[in-house]
């Protein structure tokens, strides 16, 4: 066991306070990852209550894009950081930070105020990377780092409606005691699951249990979003789930390797490797026993970067050069059972989601793959899901660059509002499943 430790040190990364930091208690210097200093909010105590959802501490998050409203609420409402207990993919609990943000807009809907938990696409490894900070700092650019919030416009358009929003930073990426496990199915869905549960706790908010919820993601968001869907029934029947959005999910992370290795964003590769070696002691051998000296340098320094980092050291890297056999990442771990069977754990579509569903993804898109994301839609259509599916068509704008990933997320996000909108006002929807199969 201590050779395979080792590696999860040398091989994955976390070597240096950069990555992970000592027990939060005991920490004596701050962590600081790639120039940007972590506020010691994020740093998680020694001990964490018991229970899921469970809100550790909170404190006062200065919105980056804020304005001042005319009855002197701010504009588009008031922002909370938060902690809160989840359990991780191994089943122990794990302290995970995110962000509460009560809206100045009237709820004009149907019942109580609902609740809108938003998982962030893709942002990085890097605890500088948090969601919540990036509320906090909408762009950061200081030479070793690029951060930018682009979810913050999704943010602000489902406050607009009056929605609460809370959103997590998943396991590990803020909460400097771990690497932010990256697309790790249970982790994602579990820690969107309970960030419901642990706003209702949030001083002065006006969600309560009675709260319609509704998740909402694109991307890695759109896996978290699913995997929220489908473990809600036995995780969190607490959480009163109205409709899910689901945009490009990663349902079938080999098939998603494939149209990521190589591409703009490669360094995704290493986010993902980088998570399971740390969580999975099947993936942890196979790296130890195939990388090479430029694919441990590769790994160490992708594990503190964020989208813009990654795409500039990064892009376009094959993983055949990052293995003593030449052979691709994905190759190596579709001879060793073991690794695969931790890849195929991941798999999106094995469980009927609860409520109302809407999948979404571009007929173009290779980095993650257009097939894949409607086969989820196809398997849960299957198994007596209540599925919207929309696939949408765009022109190809160029292969492997990731434009034809980020664009449905911006020309489907207006629909995809209106749509988890109506759900949380209780305004029925009808599935297409019949439809689906069929289509291309």
């Amino acid at each position: 066991m201590s050779r395979l430790s080792s590696v999860l040190t040398t091989v994955v990364a976390t070597t240096a306070c950069v990555c992970v930091s000592a027990p939060p208690a005991a920490a004596a210097e701050p962590v600081v990852s790639r120039g940007v200093t972590i506020p010691a909010f994020y740093t998680p105590p020694a001990e964490l209550p018991a229970g899921n959802g469970v809100l550790v501490r909170h404190e006062p998050l200065p919105l980056g894009l804020s304005l001042p409203g005319l009855d002197g609420r701010p504009l588009p409402g008031t922002a909370t950081r938060l902690m809160y207990t989840s359990t991780d993919s191994g089943g122990q609990p794990v302290a995970v930070t995110g962000a509460y943000i009560e809206p100045s807009a009237h709820w004009k809907g149907e019942g109580p105020r609902p609740l809108v938990v938003v998982g962030s696409g893709t942002m990085g490894q890097g605890d500088q990377c948090a969601p919540s900070l990036a509320l906090q700092h909408p762009l950061t650019l200081n030479g070793q780092t690029v951060t930018l919030g682009y979810e913050n416009l999704a943010i602000y358009r489902l406050l607009a409606t009056g929605a609460a929003v809370v959103v997590t930073d998943y396991v590990g990426l803020g909460a400097t005691d771990r690497l932010h496990t990256y697309v790790n199915r249970l982790d994602q869905g579990h820690a969107m699951l309970d960030a419901a549960r642990a706003a209702r706790s949030v001083p002065d908010a006006s969600v309560t249990a009675a709260s319609r919820v509704g998740m909402y993601g694109y991307s890695q968001g759109g896996g978290a979003s699913a995997s929220a869907a489908e473990l809600q029934r036995a995780y969190a029947p607490d959480v009163r789930l109205a409709g899910t959005y689901s945009g490009a999910p990663p349902a079938d992370l080999t098939e998603v390797m494939k149209g990521i290795d190589g591409s703009a964003l490669a360094g995704a590769l290493g986010w993902s490797i980088n998570g399971f070696a740390q969580a999975e002691p099947e993936v942890r051998e196979v790296v130890e026993a195939n990388i090479n000296a430029t694919g441990r340098a590769a790994l160490k320094d992708i594990s503190t970067t964020c989208v813009g980092d990654a795409i500039f050291g990064h892009g376009f890297t094959r993983s055949t050069e990052w293995t003593s056999s030449g052979k691709s990442l994905g190759e190596i771990i579709a001879r060793e059972p073991g690794a695969q069977a931790v890849l195929d754990k991941q798999r999106l579509g094995m469980t009927k989601p609860t409520g109302p569903v809407r999948l979404v993804t571009g007929v173009q898109d290779d980095i993650v793959p257009h097939e894949q994301a409607r086969r989820l839609a196809v398997d849960w259509c299957a198994r007596g899901g209540d599925v919207t599916y929309q696939a949408v068509r765009l022109p190809n704008l160029g292969d492997k660059l990731l434009t034809n990933h980020v664009a449905p997320l911006l020309t489907d996000q207006g629909n995809a509002v209106t749509w988890l909108t109506d759900r949380l006002a209780g305004r029925p929807t009808t599935s297409n499943c019949p439809d689906v199969p069929a289509r291309p």
